[in-house]
């Protein structure tokens, strides 16, 4: 497993993805997109983005659109995507990075802490009232100090040895979970051959 920028021709998937899993696809660009890909199959197996929001003053980094598709999840997919995404913002000059979501346990984890709405830079303010309207009513704001990023050690070897988990297939029905016995019974246009 490894994690990549989006290229051009992901974006089709990405936007596919996004829809499916009810994320926020506001002013996309797929250049903005980090991928996990599986390195032996090719499938792609989580996503995330970096949105930069500009003011007269200064420049404020977002982490949104985090993804990872069901078969993936609980294999560090998703932790991945974040550490890409907050190395990428840190290396741009970003000190802070910030989020609006509803997961703010998994995003604790990494070092990310709650706060005030109050305390949101003023270009935030509005994207977190918008994000409550349309996609997460329980949406509040998180932060993390690009250096106090923390990856956990369980979330690292999960995602080594990461597989997608193969969906259980319902077993075929026979004449025996109707009470038939197929050796003995008898059919209405049995011909005897």
């Amino acid at each position: 497993m490894y994690v990549r920028d989006a290229k051009n021709r992901d974006e089709a998937w990405l936007l596919e993805q996004i829809e499916q899993l009810a994320l926020d696809e506001t002013a996309f660009r797929s250049r903005d997109y980090v991928i996990a890909m599986d390195e032996q199959s090719g499938d792609r197996a989580g996503f995330g983005r970096i949105r930069i929001h500009k003011t007269d003053d200064e420049e404020i980094c977002e982490l949104t659109s985090i993804g990872t598709l069901p078969e993936w999840r609980g294999q560090g997919v998703g932790a991945h995507v974040v550490e890409r995404l907050v190395r990428t913002a840190k290396d741009k000059g970003f000190e802070t990075v910030y989020s609006l979501t509803s997961e703010t346990g998994y995003l604790s984890q990494f070092g990310f802490d709650t706060m005030e709405s109050a305390q949101l830079p003023e270009v935030l303010v509005g994207r977190l009232s918008e994000k409550r309207e349309n996609l997460d009513p329980d949406a509040v704001p998180v932060r993390i100090d690009t250096d106090r990023f923390r990856m956990p050690d369980r979330l690292r070897e999960a995602f080594k040895g990461a597989r997608a988990k193969q969906e259980e297939q319902e077993p075929q029905e026979g004449p025996e979970d109707f009470g038939i016995d197929p050796d003995e019974a008898t059919y209405k246009y049995d011909t005897g051959k």
